[in-house]
């Protein structure tokens, strides 16, 4: 956008009736959005609809800025870490755009603030609100102003001002602990089976290769050098298709007569 245009933006602000919400955007974006309904939008978690009747939602925009947000870390860490392998930029990537991550982001930058659902939500549910909100903001930014806007938020509005990349670099992640929180939630049944077992041809190191049931569903599968490197992958390849795949994880919950509803 020009700078003459966004002047020209300013200008009519100056007249309009409803300032306030261009002005709490501006505040976190560091503009004046264009098409504001698309925010708004955005702010608008599914619970809303019980309540107005109204089938919009964030859903969608959560996805796609889902999609948005992981190209861009990817850029960023391909960047940064131009000696490193796919397996340690595939691991630090999840760390960077996990759930609680976004959440604590959507908190600092005052987006959680501007938050709509209806209070009625679980508390379980209740803790995804913030960060889903987040991931439909990054969406509702790539179409208001376009990809390389979008990218210039993450990456300097968001990851260079409010993430220590080294520090998180550092952090363990323990997928198996959450992957069988998960399954004690719901009464789920949960195994760890060993695949394989196989000798590399460099120096006689082992290699192993685990996967992760639930109820008898192949849910991830994952290798390490040792059985708990491979039961940690498996795990979190197990996360990520639960949390992406939202029919696939309403079919596992579902498989147990009698538990709670997600």
């Amino acid at each position: 956008m020009s700078v003459l245009k966004n002047i020209t933006n300013h200008i009519r602000l100056l007249f309009r009736k409803d300032k306030e919400p261009y002005l709490q955007l501006k505040k976190i974006l560091g503009y004046l959005p264009v098409d504001i309904e698309i925010y708004q939008t955005a702010m608008s978690h599914k619970s809303l609809n019980s309540k107005t009747g109204n089938h919009i939602n964030n859903e969608r925009l959560e996805f796609l800025g889902d999609a948005v947000l992981g190209s861009v870390v990817a850029d960023i860490l391909y960047e940064r870490y131009p000696d490193k392998q796919e397996g340690f930029l595939t691991t630090l990537r999840s760390k960077l755009v996990r759930r609680d991550m976004l959440n604590r982001l959507a908190e600092k930058i005052g987006l959680s603030e501007l938050v709509n659902y209806n209070g009625k939500i679980n508390s379980a549910h209740n803790s995804y609100v913030n960060g889903n909100a987040f991931e439909a903001f990054i969406g509702a930014i790539y179409i208001d102003r376009g990809y390389k806007q979008a990218q210039r938020f993450i990456k300097h509005k968001i990851y260079d001002k409010h993430v220590d990349i080294a520090q998180v670099e550092k952090t363990e992640e323990n997928w198996k602990s959450k992957i069988i929180e998960w399954c004690q939630k719901y009464q789920l049944d949960i195994q760890f089976e060993l695949i394989s077992e196989k000798v590399l041809n460099d120096n006689n190191t082992l290699k192993f290769t685990s996967r992760v049931l639930i109820e008898g569903v192949y849910c991830g599968s994952g290798e390490g050098y040792s059985k708990k490197e491979s039961h940690q992958e498996a795990a979190r390849q197990a996360c990520l298709h639960i949390k992406r795949d939202k029919v696939f994880r309403r079919q596992l919950i579902s498989m147990k007569a009698g538990t709670s509803k997600e």
